[in-house]
């Protein structure tokens, strides 16, 4: 399943391309993240509705190091899941809720704004959820990287919606 979605995620990146202005020179990048230039597509379909991203360097399905930026909107739960490999977030703008475990327990999760960091090593089970106000943030990881819903059931591609 973790391939499946990478498979389609990756399709939708690369036609995407990378996403925000770029200097490139001599292997080096610099990002210039002005509101303009900062080009988000709609997630993929194992992620909450309403999702956007946006690749900056690498792909998520390939080996080596990679960079998104995601934003989900108020209101939005992503169901406990595992990754394969460690994952960072950077949390830029908005607020989100994280929480380690293999359940979703609100009365558990730590507020994250504007500058909130997050290390996951892999298969580090965990949910995040917004509330009121929708977030902005950052993914960096290695590829090939997934997200596995600890229950199925729970993934939106599967069903019609997700976890409330």
């Amino acid at each position: 399943m973790r391939k499946q979605f990478w498979l389609g995620a990756a399709a939708l990146l690369a036609a995407a391309g990378p996403a925000l202005a770029a200097d490139q020179d001599a292997g080096g990048m610099v990002v210039k993240p002005d509101a303009a230039s900062v080009r988000y597509e709609p997630g993929p379909p194992n992620l909450p509705k309403g999702t956007l991203i946006s690749r900056v360097a690498g792909d998520p399905a390939e080996p080596g190091p990679f960079v998104l930026r995601l934003k989900f909107p108020a209101h939005t739960v992503i169901a406990p899941h595992t990754h394969a490999k460690p994952e960072t977030l950077t949390i830029l703008s908005g607020s989100i809720y994280h929480a380690h475990g293999r359940t979703l327990d609100r009365t558990k999760g730590a507020a994250l704004t504007a500058g909130g960091f997050v290390y996951l090593p892999e298969d580090m089970p965990h949910s995040l959820w917004t509330t009121d106000e929708p977030v902005e943030l950052q993914v960096n990881g290695s590829g090939p990287f997934g997200l596995n819903y600890i229950d199925p059931a729970d993934d939106p591609s599967r069903s019609s919606g997700g976890p409330g």
